[in-house]
């Protein structure tokens, strides 16, 4: 039988951290956790000394998604401390890098509802002013659309967004944007890419406690609602005008839902003033709520995240379900099937629905598509139909968004651009107005999104896809089964021999590496796997093509449970 540890089994130097920690955190709740670890642990309780290990297991590592983990005590976790160096890092990195000649860096900070997420925000303006940037702080919780618009609209060098999207309730996050004189034009507004994450991660003092970074109690600005207003003004621009009264905006019913974010702050009243007078919002997940109490995981993808969004659907008649993740940057549509039945969309639906939905103006304008290489090929084919260039890249709108040219981009993770020129990321609000106007057509039309997703298929051949996603504690078993798939493969897909299988982390002409897998097949099913970027998760995506819908649903069925059972084992 083994021992109980007591501290003496947990790393001297660790000890040391972690007490002077609990000693200096000023959230009084994380305190009270890492105190009554530590004494815990003093008295031989095992659990709790693995607890204080798990906080003290390293820093966080800052990368092009910025930072995201569990909000608690701990440089494991994301607490003020963290913040403070990480935010010290970028200062300095801004600094460093527009050299003492230039004037000072500008910096536009948002936050949303989360635990934590006001106090990150006002103790990022408080380092970056102190360092001597001129700042701007949003009023309020905001949707990350509104801070990656404002990133663009005031010109500045940098954007800070306080938000872990639609990670689970415990967490939270810093998301970095670049603009201003920090990027060229097609970075302009959008995440950070390589080099940048390394070269802020070099500059983050990890040894740094609260005394040691420079800390203004005021000095910087704080946004007024005219900012505000000025990302509506905007996003309202994506419609046309002239289709307000053919469409018949206002005879669509509409059921929105924030799944208790921040989007309920800014899309309601968008939808109002663009026409669509008929907006009935979930009562039950209207307003912010960091503890998301309603629903298992606050993303749109789970199952029974939209229950409550159907039950009123259905009881008000309504055409259309709109959903957004907490921080508006995702969209979600659900539709009535001719049987009364409520069924959500899936990501690669609605970006072909939007997709071809812009494509005339696109053409018109000279622009370009783009979509992730985990997202259906579906748009590339319309494009193609249609004589839009269209681009693929790798997962993530810090790529799409580069696109040359973009005009409209999405991913299969319910991210779609729709307008780069205003917000360079992915938009749940701008979209859900395109997809309102375009659901508004067809109403008007007698038809329905699954008549005109039929219409895409007749152009392209039917080409479903799916997603298999395994969550786990440990990430070491994503890691483990990346392995095993590089060294073993895949033969065959649903009986059809793999003729094409390559190594994403190899990179190529077209892309840079990443940690990723394809595998496909000449009747053309592909398989992509490769690790989540923000959550413990292994991802499959999987898709097929074929004219006829039913062979196509039917092949993707079998791939489905051939994947699930592989990454299961």
């Amino acid at each position: 039988m083994t021992a109980p540890r007591d501290t003496a089994a947990l790393d001297p130097q660790l000890l040391e951290r972690a007490r002077r920690w609990a000693l200096e955190e000023p959230n009084a709740q994380h305190a009270a956790t890492l105190t009554a670890e530590l004494e815990a642990a003093e008295g031989g309780d095992v659990a709790a000394a693995e607890a204080v290990r798990s906080r003290f297991s390293g820093p966080l590592t800052f990368g092009t998604a910025g930072l995201r983990a569990e909000e608690g005590p701990g440089e494991s976790r994301m607490n003020r401390l963290v913040v403070r160096r990480a935010a010290a890092g970028i200062a300095r990195y801004l600094l460093d890098t527009l050299g003492e000649d230039e004037a000072p860096p500008s910096v536009v900070i948002g936050y949303d509802a989360r635990h934590g997420s006001a106090s990150f925000a006002r103790d990022s303006a408080g380092v970056f002013t102190a360092a001597g940037a001129q700042v701007t702080l949003l009023p309020r919780p905001l949707p990350t659309p509104v801070l990656a618009f404002l990133v663009r609209h005031l010109n500045a060098d940098a954007g800070v967004m306080v938000t872990a999207s639609h990670n689970p309730p415990a967490d939270n996050g810093y998301k970095v944007y670049l603009g201003g004189r920090m990027t060229d034009a097609a970075g302009r507004g959008a995440q950070i890419v390589s080099p940048a994450d390394a070269e802020i991660a070099a500059r983050i003092d990890h040894e740094a406690w609260f005394a040691d970074i420079p800390m203004a109690d005021s000095g910087w600005d704080v946004a007024d609602e005219e900012l505000v207003e000025a990302y509506s003004e905007a996003a309202l621009g994506v419609l046309d005008e002239d289709r307000r009264e053919a469409t018949g905006r206002d005879t669509l019913t509409i059921v929105y839902t924030p799944l208790h974010g921040v989007g309920a702050a800014v899309l309601p009243g968008l939808l109002e003033r663009a026409g669509f007078t008929d907006v009935h919002v979930v009562a039950r997940q209207a307003e912010p709520d960091p503890d998301f109490p309603t629903v298992a995981f606050p993303n749109p993808e789970e199952p029974g995240a939209l229950d409550l969004s159907f039950d009123a659907a259905a009881e008000l008649g309504a055409d259309l379900v709109i959903a957004n993740d907490p921080d508006a940057d995702r969209l979600a549509l659900a539709a009535p099937e001719a049987d009364g039945t409520w069924r959500m969309l899936s990501g690669d639906q609605v970006g072909a629905l939007l997709g071809a939905h812009l494509l005339p103006r696109l053409e018109a304008l000279g622009r370009s598509t783009a979509c992730s290489i985990v997202s259906s090929p579906q748009l590339s084919r319309l494009a193609e139909h249609a004589g839009v260039p269209h681009h693929a890249t790798l997962t993530g709108f810090k790529w799409i968004s580069r696109a040359p040219q973009i005009g409209y981009g999405y991913e299969e993770a319910l991210g779609y651009c729709v307008a780069p020129d205003l917000v360079r990321d992915k938009d749940g609000m701008t979209a859900a107005l395109v997809a309102a106007d375009l659901a508004a057509g067809l109403k008007a039309e007698g038809r329905s999104v699954w008549d005109a997703l039929a219409d895409l298929d007749a152009t392209t051949g039917a080409m479903p896809s799916a997603q298999v996603s395994v969550r786990v504690e440990d990430v070491q078993i994503i890691a483990d089964a990346m392995a095993r798939l590089r060294s073993e493969g895949i033969a065959e897909l649903a009986g059809d021999p793999v003729t094409a299988s390559v190594d994403l982390a190899a990179g190529s002409e077209d892309l840079p590496p990443t940690d990723g897998l394809l595998f496909s097949t000449d009747t053309g099913t592909r398989v992509v796997i490769r690790p989540s970027g923000t959550e413990p998760k292994l991802k499959c995506y999987l898709g097929t093509t074929d004219a006829d819908p039913q062979t196509a649903r039917t092949r993707l069925a079998a791939v489905r449970d051939q994947i699930a059972a592989l990454v299961a084992g």
